[in-house]
């Protein structure tokens, strides 16, 4: 904890004892204000911040109670903002949005660099306008972690901390203090978790040794000579590893922390840029959420629901990376708690003033974490944007670098119906790049953004084996077409996928199993009635298996379910030339049945979309262009 951060905790006990104080004697707003303002002028002293500036500062707009810094602070007699907004609670809130509207006037500041907050000593509410809107966040009750984020408001939210790699780096880099507690944390929390033989942990844990070992040469990847650069890097994170094991645990834990990072800051960036429109969780919420919230938000988090509400179906589908919700403890709460207040502090609309920023972001981010010749020891090779670039101009010149112009209608069908695959994606640098273009050529070409949306989603794909790779390729995908988000027609999945595109699902090869491909993972072998592995009717049979294990359907219900949904409706028509019969129904009984002996036993989403993501690369149909940078495997190495 830096010392600002140990100042901002020591200030809002002393606010929240003098609340505690006051709050019996039914204050007026004057008592009220005159018992907090000297505490706020005291704190602002401390931390080398201008005290208050104006009190009952004279706008055009009215007359703010305090503006301390650039945050207009909104007193109300105690007891008059309540949780669920009333005439009274809506009015002090437009009354902070008159009082940012009239200082940005009169100071001659930007809007977006100001930001407001309603108090009555009961409930908090936050206000900024961002993106041209106005973010109005809902009443959170008043507590230490909700003054924490009122002091960090006032120490930093009116300047906000662009959100670039070289800022991200300062923050969360191995040699942080926070980021040392939280990989010390799940360090220690892992060990515990994979003793468990029967719980969920070692599962995910083994199933990450396995993508990971088809992603890197794993027989080599943390012994031998390559040890020791490995134990003098980890020294840096404040740990000491000594064996190969312990190696590996480390770098499931990194991964895990670089992974945590990736999803809050697209939850930030999504709850910036259209939560309010959408009405989605807010990331700012987490920030004072006490210990069971915060837990249940990242659950929801972690299985994709937070992002499901912003209408993004795959971005997470519950991965290996959710483990630490299951060895959960005081330490590793204190660390998460550490990384969303910093977190919390960022302005991501840098990503819309300055896009290039977004394609940098994570890749820069994990080259600090993991210097050069550790990541080129583990066989990680990225490719610079100007090679990718370069290739891609190569690949197909009229597109990436002509003049759209020339034949305004030819490209127009050519950006609406080119269809590219880069089949090891890594962080999605091709990807991202074709999306920069597509988006360009869209604008120039005055396409519509629902059909510009539409085509990126339908036209640009990636495969990749590296789970972590897969991850920020999608929040990358994300962040490159959030501003086409509000012109969406449905729901949109994130063309990402978790899969092999080399070596494919394929059919056994006995007769047990000569009418069903095989998916091997480590929870068992799947095997998946050939009838289903089909474009069109392999992704509604996925999603049909988990809405059925959620709801707890017995196997002889989702098989009437499927007849119902899947194989009588045209549109599931097709199939690679079985029909269905007895044993197709009892292969996909015996499917259904295992999957949902996990779901009881904890381990449930997970593998029911790890299957949709390995069988992607049978039914995402065919391409024009494979571009990409193919992956560094040993030939020795491969299947």
């Amino acid at each position: 904890m830096s010392i600002r951060d140990e100042q901002i905790s020591q200030w809002s006990q002393k606010i929240w004892a003098q609340l505690a104080k006051v709050l019996p004697s039914k204050p007026t707003e004057a008592d009220f204000r005159r018992a907090i303002e000297p505490l706020l002028d005291q704190f602002c002293a401390e931390v080398g911040l201008a005290p208050l500036a104006h009190a009952e500062y004279t706008l055009a707009t009215g007359r703010a109670d305090a503006v301390f810094n650039r945050l207009v602070i909104e007193y109300e007699r105690p007891g008059v903002l309540k949780k669920t907004p009333d005439a009274a609670t809506r009015h002090a809130v437009q009354q902070v949005k008159d009082y940012i509207t009239g200082l940005a006037k009169k100071e001659r500041h930007a809007i977006e660099r100001l930001a407001g907050v309603a108090f009555d000593g009961y409930f908090l509410i936050f206000i900024r306008y961002i993106n041209g809107r106005w973010t109005e966040e809902a009443p959170v009750e008043v507590n230490q972690h909700s003054l924490e984020r009122f002091l960090t408001w006032l120490a930093g939210l009116a300047s906000g901390i662009a959100l670039t790699s070289e800022n991200l780096n300062r923050d969360f880099a191995v040699e942080q203090l926070r980021t040392q507690n939280i990989l010390r944390g799940l360090f220690q929390a892992l060990g515990p978790a994979l003793a468990q033989p029967e719980g969920i942990v070692p599962k995910l844990f083994e199933q990450w040794r396995l993508f990971f070992s088809e992603a890197i040469d794993y027989s080599e990847a943390f012994g031998g000579r390559k040890l020791e650069p490995l134990k003098k890097w980890v020294r840096k994170a404040g740990l000491e590893v000594t064996t190969a094991e312990e190696a590996e645990r480390f770098f499931f834990v990194l991964h895990t922390y670089f992974a945590l990072l990736v999803k809050l800051l697209a939850w930030l960036a999504l709850s910036r840029h259209t939560g309010v429109k959408l009405g989605a969780p807010s990331f700012a919420g987490l920030a004072t959420a006490d210990g069971e919230t915060l837990r249940r938000r990242l659950r929801e988090m972690e299985s994709g629901g937070i992002f499901r509400a912003y209408g993004i179906t795959n971005l997470l589908e519950g991965d290996f990376f959710e483990w630490y919700l299951h060895a959960w403890n005081e330490k590793v709460e204190a660390a998460i708690r550490e990384i969303i207040r910093r977190l919390d502090e960022y302005d991501p609309t840098t990503l819309t003033l300055v896009p290039e920023e977004t394609r940098d972001l994570f890749k820069k981010l994990y080259h600090y974490l993991l210097p050069r010749e550790i990541r080129h020891n583990l066989g990680e090779y990225y490719t610079p944007d100007w090679l990718a670039q370069r290739l891609l101009v190569q690949v197909d010149h009229e597109f990436f670098a002509g003049d759209p112009r020339r034949d305004e209608g030819r490209m127009r069908q050519r950006l609406l119906r080119t269809r590219f695959l880069d089949p090891a994606c890594g962080s999605g640098t091709f990807p991202i790049l074709i999306i920069a273009r597509m988006i360009e050529l869209g604008r120039a070409l005055l396409v519509p953004e629902r059909d510009l949306l539409e085509s990126i989603l339908s036209n640009v794909v990636g495969f990749d084996l590296n789970p972590l790779a897969v991850l920020t390729a999608r929040v990358n995908y994300l962040l490159a077409i959030a501003d086409l988000l509000e012109h969406r027609r449905s729901e949109v999945t994130i063309p990402i996928y978790l899969a092999d595109s080399v070596r494919t699902p394929a059919l056994g090869e006995d007769l047990f199993s000569h009418d069903a491909y095989e998916f091997p993972t480590a929870a068992g072998m799947f095997r998946v009635p050939a009838i289903f592995c089909a474009p069109g009717r392999f992704g509604r049979f996925c999603d049909l298996l988990e809405e059925s294990l959620r709801a707890d359907l017995a196997a002889e219900s989702f098989v009437k379910r499927l007849e119902d949904e899947l194989l009588s409706s045209p549109a599931g028509g097709g199939g690679p030339g079985w029909g269905w019969d007895n044993r197709a129904a009892s292969l996909t009984c015996e499917l259904y049945e295992q999957m949902r002996d996990l779901h009881r036993r904890g381990m449930n989403g997970l593998w029911a979309r790890l299957l949709k993501n390995n069988f992607a690369p049978l039914t995402v149909g065919q391409f024009d262009y494979i571009v990409g940078n193919p992956p560094w495997v040993n030939w020795e190495n491969l299947p």
